[in-house]
């Protein structure tokens, strides 16, 4: 429970910390808002109409004001409207929640059903050929980015084969490329660390002896190897959450896919703080719930955390 609170705590302050970050630096930013809802870059307007839509907007105040605003917003769980849409920023931003959330779970699982076998089956072939084929494909992966790997895949799939579609939200088959590119980049990366931690658990003296009392092999890998190894990978899965959303945002992009990722890139474009602010936000609240979460699943694998009150 004490861990639990911490993260609570560190939740609040990092909220605010990134939260204050990220309004000075999207007002410090080139270009101009206000200009951009008039559409003043392509139509002249005068000095007068702009200075009018500014005030309107309240960003004519100073900075400070401005943010204290819209942490008072904050606490009363509003985030203000879209510049563009005149949409409440939460509104936009669940509408947009399932599909990101979708996105990250199939890509999830797909990372799963590909590093868990393949790591273990590595580790138990350690030096041989099946982990020297495992340990260069899983190079070859962290060494592709995704976005060319997506590319690679719209390519083969969608173009020379119309297998898949390659844009948009629709059915299955929509999710399939992204998922599969966002999967696979992860995969390549958790392989080498599933098969780190087995190796390290299988020396473990629990492990050594359930073999010793004739425990079947297959009990003892999944039983009692696997549980130990899982415990540092899933602290490491705690730590890259961030970027395993800032790979979310790429996906969607390339995939034209209308997640939350796509609409922070579309409010950069057009000036949109309210809606950046939000995302910002909620990036804050996925990371350290998925840590919160992360650390609770490892107390139940491990108990030696949780009888030390989940100091490590």
């Amino acid at each position: 429970m004490r861990r639990i609170g911490r993260r609570i705590t560190e939740l609040v302050f990092f909220i605010l910390f990134l939260s204050f970050v990220s309004f000075v630096l999207m007002k410090l930013a080139p270009g101009d808002a206000v200009r951009k809802v008039l559409h003043a870059e392509d139509v002249a307007l005068d000095q007068a109409t702009i200075d009018a839509q500014r005030q309107a907007m309240g960003l004519d105040r100073p900075i400070w004001e401005q943010y204290f605003d819209w942490l008072t917003g904050l606490f009363h769980l509003d985030l203000g409207q879209s510049y563009m849409t005149h949409r409440p920023v939460v509104e936009e931003l669940f509408s947009r929640m399932p599909a990101t959330l979708l996105l990250t779970g199939t890509s999830i699982l797909i990372m799963i059903a590909i590093a868990i076998p393949i790591g273990i089956i590595s580790a138990l072939n350690s030096h041989r050929f099946l982990d020297k084929i495992s340990r260069s494909l899983a190079i070859l992966g962290t060494s592709i980015p995704s976005f060319w790997l997506g590319i690679i895949l719209i390519d083969v799939f969608s173009v020379k084969t119309g297998w898949l579609p390659s844009m948009g939200i629709g059915g299955a088959k929509h999710l399939i490329l992204p998922s599969l590119t966002l999967g696979l980049t992860m995969a390549a990366v958790y392989v080498r660390v599933v098969r780190s931690s087995m190796l390290t658990s299988l020396q473990q003296d629990f492990v050594q002896g359930a073999k010793a009392r004739g425990v079947a092999p297959l009990r003892v890998i999944i039983r009692h190897a696997l549980r130990d190894a899982l415990s540092p990978v899933l602290g490491m899965f705690g730590v890259s959450i961030g970027s395993l959303l800032g790979g979310t945002v790429v996906i969607e992009v390339l995939f034209a896919y209308p997640g939350m990722g796509k609409l922070a890139i579309d409010a950069i474009q057009n000036r949109d703080y309210p809606i950046l602010q939000g995302y910002m936000v909620f990036l804050a609240l996925m990371i350290t719930v998925c840590n919160l979460m992360m650390d609770i699943i490892q107390m139940r694998l491990v108990p030696e955390i949780r009888l030390r009150g989940g100091k490590r």
